[in-house]
C-alpha cells in the first residue's frame, strides 16, 4: 500500500497565538502568515500556483478561495477549501500532494487563519442535527462532549485524573523552551492541575485548550522544486483519513476514535509502524485526546493510555517526545490553524530548526488532526527521507 504521492513541505511559520487579536482581521492574519512561510520557503508569491483554505474567513462568507488569492495577489491554478474542525490543516497538506500529483500544479499554500476579539466571539447559527439530539439533552459544547469521553475512559479501564494531569505537565515543560507559547513561562506541576477549577467533570481547566487568535501556513511542492528550498524539505510519505459522525450522540464509540484506521492507513501508505516514529505532533484539545491517541496509533493498548502518560517521559528528553512546541494546551490554540501548528512543528524538528526545544536526530513525526468531538480525523506521515 506504498507508493505515496511523492511532495514535501519546504516552508512551514505559525504566528504566535495571542489570547485576544482586537483590531486585527482574518486576511491580515492569512497575509502575514503566507508572507512569512513565503520567506521561509525561499519563494515569491508568483511561484504559488496552488491555494488551500479553510471554510472561515471573517470578510467573506463565500468565494473564499477567490477571496485569499485576490488579497494575497496570487492566480492559482488550483484551489480549494478543507473543512474539518481541528483536523483542517491535516487535510490540507495531503490534498495537496495529491494535487500536485495530479498534474493540477506544482506549488500549494496551505493556510489558516483567525481573529479572537473578547466582545465579539462568534456563535453558531441554531440550526443542525446536533441541536436537535443533544442540546436540548444538556450534550452542548465541547467541553462537555470530551468531559463525557474522558468520563467513559476512566469508567471503562479506570484512567485516573493524575494520569491525566500528565498530559498538560509534560508538554508545558515543553512549552517552556517554546517563547511563542502562550504559557512558556508558566510551569505547572499535577497538583496545580488536579486544583485548577473544574470545568466539566473530570476536566480540569488546565486540562482544556485555551481559545486564541493566530495564523499558520505550509508550502507543499513537487520533489523537483524541493530540491532548490533553502530548508532540507520534509516529505510527505503517507496520510490518512476517516469521518464517521458530527453529534456525539452519533459515535459508534467512545474510547476508539476515528483516528484509528485514520493511522493504520497513514502507516500502511508510508510502510511504517509505531516502531518506527521518532516522536508525536497529536492533536490535543483536552488531555484525553492524547491518551486515546496514543491507543490508536498503537504506542500501547486500548485502555492503557493512562497507565501510558503515568509510567513514561514524553517530554522532549523522553524515548518519544509528544508535542515538543507545547502542545495547544500550552501554547494556545487558533481555531483551525492551532492544528495546524503541529504540521508546523513536525517540520521544525524535521529540518533541525526548532532551537532550544530541538529532539536529537528525529526521522519520522507522526501528526494528527481532530475535528468535532473526535469525529473528523486526520493522520500525517512526515520524515526527514522520501522512502
Amino acid at each position: 500500500m506504498t507508493g505515496f504521492p511523492s511532495a514535501a513541505i519546504i516552508g512551514a511559520v505559525e504566528l504566535p497565538p495571542q489570547r485576544t487579536t482586537s483590531g486585527s482581521t482574518t486576511l491580515e492574519m492569512i497575509a502575514k502568515a503566507s508572507r512569512l512561510a513565503l520567506i521561509d520557503a525561499g519563494l515569491a508569491p508568483q511561484d504559488i500556483d496552488g491555494l488551500m483554505v479553510g471554510p472561515h474567513v471573517g470578510e467573506t462568507p463565500q468565494h473564499v478561495p477567490a477571496t485569499v488569492a485576490e488579497y494575497l495577489g496570487i492566480q492559482p491554478s488550483f484551489a480549494d477549501i478543507v473543512d474539518l474542525g481541528g483536523a483542517t490543516g491535516a487535510g490540507m497538506i495531503w490534498r495537496a500532494a495529491a494535487a500536485i500529483q495530479a498534474g493540477m500544479c506544482t506549488t500549494v499554500l496551505c493556510v489558516l487563519g483567525n481573529t479572537r476579539d473578547k466582545d465579539n466571539v462568534p456563535r453558531s447559527p441554531n440550526r443542525n442535527p446536533i441541536r436537535e439530539f443533544d442540546v436540548p439533552y444538556g450534550g452542548s459544547g465541547a467541553n462537555q462532549a470530551y468531559a463525557m469521553v474522558a468520563q467513559q475512559h476512566m469508567s471503562r479501564f479506570g484512567t485516573t485524573a493524575e494520569q491525566l494531569a500528565m498530559v498538560p505537565v509534560k508538554q508545558r515543560a515543553n512549552a517552556m523552551l517554546n517563547k511563542a507559547a502562550v504559557f512558556h513561562d508558566k510551569p505547572i506541576g499535577v497538583d496545580d492541575v488536579l486544583n485548577s477549577p473544574m470545568v466539566m467533570s473530570p476536566l480540569h481547566l488546565l486540562e482544556v485548550v485555551m481559545p486564541c487568535g493566530g495564523g499558520a501556513a505550509v508550502i507543499v511542492t513537487s520533489p523537483e522544486r524541493a530540491a532548490d528550498a533553502p530548508h532540507a524539505p520534509v516529505w510527505i510519505r503517507g496520510a490518512g483519513e476517516r469521518v464517521t459522525h458530527r453529534a456525539l450522540s452519533q459515535a459508534p464509540q467512545l474510547t476508539t476514535s476515528p483516528l484509528a484506521p485514520a493511522i493504520a492507513g497513514a502507516y500502511a501508505r508510508a510502510g511504517v509502524g509505531a516502531e518506527d516514529i521518532s516522536f508525536l505532533s497529536i492533536y490535543d484539545c483536552y488531555s484525553i485526546v492524547v491518551a486515546i491517541t496514543l491507543e490508536d496509533a498503537g504506542f500501547c493498548a486500548k485502555g492503557e493510555g493512562g497507565p501510558w502518560l503515568a509510567q513514561h517521559d514524553f517530554s522532549i528528553h523522553g524515548a518519544l517526545p509528544v508535542n515538543p512546541h507545547g502542545g495547544q494546551l500550552s501554547t494556545g490554540q487558533a481555531d483551525l490553524a492551532g492544528g495546524m501548528g503541529h504540521i508546523v512543528e513536525a517540520v521544525h524538528q524535521l529540518r533541525n530548526t526548532a532551537g532550544e526545544r530541538q529532539i536529537l536526530d528525529p526521522e519520522t513525526a507522526l501528526v494528527t488532526g481532530n475535528g468535532a468531538t473526535m469525529s473528523e480525523e486526520v493522520a500525517l506521515i512526515l520524515g526527514r527521507s522520501n522512502s
